[in-house]
């Protein structure tokens, strides 16, 4: 149901975390880092590693072909670098001149159901599993489930149903997924597109990452049947979506880079070795200091076992928002 390339199987990363979180409080407004662990790239080179590197969630036991987003450590460098380039053309710019960092957001969300035909089996999910997901993300984002706080809330603005066969399944990669994407997409940078159908691959969801340029790819696909009350077992309470949500506001894994190197690039979330499955108890599959940050959004457990952020989690997400879509 869910391969994560970032991969995901159920919802299914940063040095700049600490640094760059800085200029989320209103002292450090218009404050760049003094260094970071990566060399950033030139402020004018447009990096767009979120074209290539989208996410995908596999569930438990599901059988994907490949993992076409899982990053690489020079994945992830280059991604940092980006950031950090990012951020200083924001703090570069003379108060009135460009975009204003900001501290809470309302996100704008369209969602597109992508239907074979008008049965429920052809992907015609009912509009009340639509709004229960964004009472999912609500809830998830603003710690409501346990978690921190984020800055983040979520306003459905439209529902667009499309009934074409030749989108349906939709198929991670495909020239099918790029056309529907590219003819359905509205809104700006800020605006989330959620496309929902039957997925391929045995895929549960997939996600691009913020970028400096707006790619007509740029939103987030999520299996119809994970939403709440779906029929995806073990994955049907809406945390595909909370997860998928979570790398488009620019979160790796928790598992990114193994026990090794920076890993998702947060500082408080235990190091952790590899992907969790199911709902395992006790899990340590590293020796730096933690368990497994299993109940994290940003693993592949079942939904039921997910249900935080981190503070790590939400200051870098607001950095990335700053960074890459503030108007």
């Amino acid at each position: 149901m869910g391969l994560r390339p970032n991969l995901l199987t159920r919802r299914t990363a940063g040095v700049a975390s600490t640094t760059l979180a800085l200029l989320l409080s209103t002292a450090a407004v218009g404050v760049v880092p003094a260094a970071s662990a990566f060399s950033a790239a030139p402020s004018d080179a447009c990096v767009e590693p979120a074209d290539v590197h989208t996410d995908a969630r596999i569930k438990a036991g599901g059988h994907a072909k490949h993992e076409p987003n899982e990053l690489t450590s020079a994945q992830v460098r280059e991604r940092e670098a980006d950031l950090a380039a990012a951020l200083r053309e924001r703090a570069n710019f003379r108060p009135g001149a460009g975009a204003t960092p900001v501290a809470s957001v309302t996100i704008p969300v369209i969602v597109h159901v992508i239907q074979r035909d008008s049965t429920r089996a052809g992907g015609n999910i009912p509009d009340s599993m639509i709004t229960q997901q964004i009472s999912v993300l609500n809830q998830a984002y603003s710690g409501a489930t346990g978690g921190a706080a984020t800055a983040f809330a979520f306003q459905l603005q439209k529902i667009n149903r499309v009934t074409n066969p030749a989108w349906y399944p939709i198929v991670y990669g495909s020239s099918a997924e790029r056309s529907m994407k590219s003819t359905l997409r509205e809104g700006g940078k800020n605006t989330l597109n959620v496309y929902l159908g039957e997925l391929s691959d045995d895929l549960l969801g997939w996600a691009t990452f913020p970028q400096r340029k707006l790619s007509s790819s740029d939103g987030v696909v999520v299996l119809g049947e994970s939403l709440p009350g779906g029929t995806a077992t073990n994955y049907n309470q809406g945390d595909t979506g909370t997860h998928e949500v979570g790398h488009w506001l620019n979160l790796y894994h928790t598992f990114q880079g193994g026990c090794s190197g920076f890993g998702d690039s947060v500082d408080d979330t235990p190091a952790e070795g590899s992907a969790a499955f199911q709902c395992p108890t006790g899990r340590d599959t590293c020796t730096a200091a933690g368990l497994d940050p299993i109940t994290n959004f940003m693993d592949y457990t079942y939904d039921s076992c997910m249900y935080q952020f981190t503070p790590g989690q939400a200051s870098r997400m607001l950095t990335a928002w700053n960074a890459y879509r503030a108007a």
